[in-house]
């Protein structure tokens, strides 16, 4: 498989692992689709980590496949490319993005997908598609500019360069600077403290802002109240609730 799904302790890493830069050819990218399904849907995945491995993370697509499509096929495959990558930002579950290396083009696009995005000191975004006589079609020129604001992201997308992780977490691309060797680790740890949290209360956080970030905020308000006063109906809700009552606040287990 170029792209896999372990699971330990509630956490869902899936994992890229198409040597030797993770190109995201048409396979994986049905192949994250079909993970992202899959991790939506079970149980015993309460947060997620989007992992390329300790070189890179996904220097982008692969360009040689790309260059035997002719506009008629590009057509017929771009919207299984977006949806590929839609899938994956809709996971209704925490997502956290460990980048090492490259993330260019595609694999920027799918960091963006992630709901935070730890990086390696040593790592680099971009989306290059410019300099290919492209525009970036999987997402890029519309959560690259929501993440990081209109100009900035008009500097990388018309640019075409690579910014080091410095830039990136400067920029807001990145939300964390680490050493490469503990990326993975924290990302873990990132992932590991909301698996342990109220699912239904974090999915709920995370689909407010995420619809309220797509449309006018009177239609975002009435997002967050029907799923603020839903939670009244979860156990979780009841918990959290009775510890702090009883035990003070923050000591609610969920689990």
């Amino acid at each position: 498989m170029t792209v896999h799904l372990d699971v330990a302790d509630g956490i869902g890493t899936i994992r890229l692992d198409r040597p030797p830069m993770n190109a995201l050819d048409v396979a994986v990218q049905d192949r994250l689709k079909a993970l992202a399904e899959e991790v939506t849907h079970r149980d015993d995945v309460r947060a997620v980590i989007l992992y390329g491995g300790e070189k890179v993370f996904a220097a982008g697509a692969d360009i040689k496949e790309m260059r035997e499509m002719d506009h008629a096929a590009m057509v017929a495959r771009s919207r299984g490319l977006q949806e590929a990558f839609t899938a994956i930002a809709r996971i209704p579950k925490p997502v956290v993005a460990a980048v090492t290396g490259y993330a260019l083009g595609g694999g920027c696009e799918l960091a963006l997908c992630a709901d935070y995005r730890i990086a390696a000191d040593n790592a680099k975004f971009g989306q290059p598609e410019i300099l290919l006589g492209l525009i970036p079609g999987a997402g890029g020129t519309q959560r690259l500019p929501r993440l990081i604001g209109p100009s900035k992201a008009k500097d990388l997308i018309f640019t075409g360069r690579q910014v080091r992780a410095d830039e990136a977490e400067r920029i807001g691309l990145a939300d964390q600077v680490v050493p490469a060797a503990e990326v993975y680790e924290a990302a873990r740890a990132w992932a590991a403290r909301l698996a342990k949290g109220p699912a239904i209360a974090l999915r709920a956080a995370k689909e407010a802002v995420d619809a309220g970030l797509e449309t006018d905020i009177d239609t975002g308000l009435t997002v967050e109240r029907t799923w603020f006063a839903g939670l009244f109906a979860t156990e979780d809700r009841e918990r959290g609730m009775r510890s702090f009552v009883e035990d003070g606040p923050g000591k609610a287990q969920f689990l």
